[in-house]
């Protein structure tokens, strides 16, 4: 029954498990408990996407033998990942994933929404700079066609690129700055510094294909195919605040959105 669930499972993943619990034994970490030390680094591989919902996990030999502790602690790990809703257990078939993912804020911003779900993730800034964009100016009806670009690819921690995203601000007050201050932290601080807070706006959602450039950033390949949104957010009384293209993998977000009644 072992052998056969490891053969479902895949070869590949187990010895990554073994690695991973070596090092969890051998980190200089304050020791947790042994089955919490097994709840940490599945969950961090179903809420990173490795395994994926509906992926059967290892039967409780392997995992026993994998992470070198008893049947017993491992049962009580899977029984914390069910009352966590990422996995589920069927008597006489095995434990297999059910974890779907979580809706996420974006006026959080994406790294905080993620966060705020578990899921830890890099940002790294590939652009900030001064830029002048005539068609975008007359496209988004402001008058001066300088903005701030705002180029940045979040990947997860101990995986792979899931978005890259080019932001355009207005190019006001301390704004401007930016490129020379730098950015720290979420774009929403220095936006809502100068008083450009998102209340309304607009968003376009299709499947593009990833150019050359966009696959480099992503350790994709050129013309695989991404979910591209693009959302354009203006204050209360109508000012332009940001305008956000964002190239999103397809296998980690998708759109769902409400109508009718009070719902917009």
């Amino acid at each position: 029954m072992a052998t056969d669930r490891l053969r479902q499972w895949g070869d590949p993943l187990l010895p990554t498990i073994r690695a991973r619990s070596t090092f969890l034994h051998m980190s200089g970490q304050v020791p947790r408990l042994k089955h919490e030390r097994i709840v940490d680094a599945l969950a961090k591989d179903i809420r990173g996407g490795r395994l994926p919902r509906g992926a059967q996990l290892p039967g409780e030999h392997a995992l026993a033998a994998s992470f070198d502790v008893s049947r017993n602690t491992v049962r009580q790990a899977l029984t914390e990942l069910s009352n966590r809703g990422l996995i589920a257990t069927q008597s006489g078939k095995g434990s297999f994933v059910t974890f779907d993912g979580r809706t996420l804020d974006q006026r959080l911003g994406w790294t905080k929404a993620l966060a705020k779900h578990g899921v830890d993730v890099v940002t790294t800034l590939v652009r900030l700079e001064l830029v002048f964009d005539a068609e975008l100016a007359r496209e988004l009806e402001v008058d001066s066609p300088e903005f701030i670009a705002v180029d940045r690819v979040r990947t997860i921690v101990d995986g792979a690129p899931i978005s890259y995203e080019r932001s355009r601000i207005p190019a006001i007050g301390a704004l401007r700055e930016l490129p020379e201050r730098g950015l720290d932290g979420s774009l929403y601080t220095p936006l809502h510094a100068v008083g450009l807070i998102p209340e309304q706006g607009e968003e376009w959602v299709e499947l593009v294909r990833l150019t050359e450039e966009e696959a480099g950033h992503l350790g994709r390949e050129p013309g695989e195919r991404f979910l591209c949104t693009r959302r354009c957010s203006r204050t209360a009384t109508g000012e332009f605040v940001e305008n956000v293209e964002s190239l999103l993998d397809p296998d980690r977000f998708r759109l769902h959105m409400h109508f009718g009644g009070d719902q917009l």
